[in-house]
């Protein structure tokens, strides 16, 4: 009985030890948002282009994975390809009081709606189901994604 208790102590702990699987945290010194996996290694970084508008998302050894940039007259955002092909967008859903994430052909795939008593970004899939969530750490300072 006792190892039985001790397994599954065992098994939550770790559980609740890899719930976390990414965080970002703002460098001041490059002017940029990092992110890290839950090993601390750096898998990417995000940085302003005021030239061009909109926000660059590059992997760890600097390649373009995809832009994001706001769309005033059809007032949504849009994360494109480093080809430029509308990859999703996101507008607000002023009815459902959400922020909807659509593909490319306008079908809803997710969306994120803020938890006023948790005080967190709730991340849904199109079918409701919340895959994970997004709490700031005032400690470390930064904002930490864990999945669930």
């Amino acid at each position: 009985m006792k190892r039985i208790l001790i397994f599954c102590l065992l098994i939550s702990v770790g559980w609740v030890c890899s719930a976390q699987s990414y965080t970002q945290k703002y460098n001041q010194y490059l002017n940029r948002t990092e992110f890290y996996d839950s090993q601390g290694n750096m898998v990417g970084y995000a940085k302003e282009n005021t030239y061009l508008n909109r926000i660059e998302y590059y992997n760890s050894y600097g390649t373009l994975i995809k832009t994001e940039n706001r769309n005033e007259y059809l007032d949504r955002t849009e994360t494109k390809s480093p080809s430029g092909n509308i990859q999703s967008t996101r507008n607000n859903n002023r009815y459902l009081d959400r922020e909807d994430i659509k593909d490319s052909y306008g079908n809803i795939i997710g969306y994120r709606k803020w938890n006023e008593y948790l005080s967190r970004y709730e991340v849904f899939n199109a079918s409701g189901t919340m895959v994970g969530y997004y709490k700031y750490n005032n400690y470390l300072d930064k904002w930490e994604y864990y999945e669930q």
